[in-house]
């Protein structure tokens, strides 16, 4: 747990919480309504509680001034199909909410589950995102995250974009 403040705001304090903590499930579950906005269609990944439980994985949520602003996790991954390497983890459910943008909570969520996942041995950070959520991209394109080969239930869509992270030279 640890606590700042954001610029032209309140205290930040960034605590794991875990994926069914009850705000977790409320950030959660206004993800998946800007999904819809954007997309059309909620996220159908399988999202279980116990693969962001260390050590498979963590999740976190940022409060602003008390109220759970933004969150993201990530769980771990192992070598299989479609270029997943033993090392990897899947970012997760990265979100700020609508009122809280643009205070760089998204960029400080993201580094600290990048450190946290180091610090758990993971090796490379990949996620799976699309092309109606430009921010997204860009946010991840700034932090070094490059394109990688498509996997998960997306990956013949279109509008998936699969990128990843050394994190090893993030150190």
């Amino acid at each position: 747990m640890s606590t700042s403040t954001a610029r032209d705001t309140g205290t930040v304090e960034f605590r794991i919480t875990g994926y069914a903590h009850p705000d977790a499930q409320t950030l959660s579950a206004e993800v998946q309504q800007e999904y819809v906005r954007r997309y059309g269609d909620p996220d159908e990944t399988v999202m279980r509680s116990e693969d962001f439980e260390a050590p498979a994985g963590l999740f976190m949520i940022a409060y602003l001034d008390g109220r759970p602003v933004a969150c993201g996790g990530w769980r771990a991954k192992q070598a299989g199909p479609d270029g997943l390497r033993d090392g990897d983890a899947e970012l997760k459910r990265m979100f700020v909410v609508p009122a809280a943008r643009g205070r760089g909570l998204a960029r400080a969520v993201l580094g600290r589950l990048e450190r946290t996942a180091i610090e758990a041995g993971r090796t490379r950070f990949i996620l799976e995102t699309g092309t109606e959520q430009p921010e997204a991209v860009a946010l991840y394109r700034s932090e070094g995250y490059d394109a990688i080969r498509k996997f998960g239930i997306y990956k013949e869509h279109a509008q998936s974009i699969c990128l990843g992270k050394e994190l090893a030279a993030a150190v």
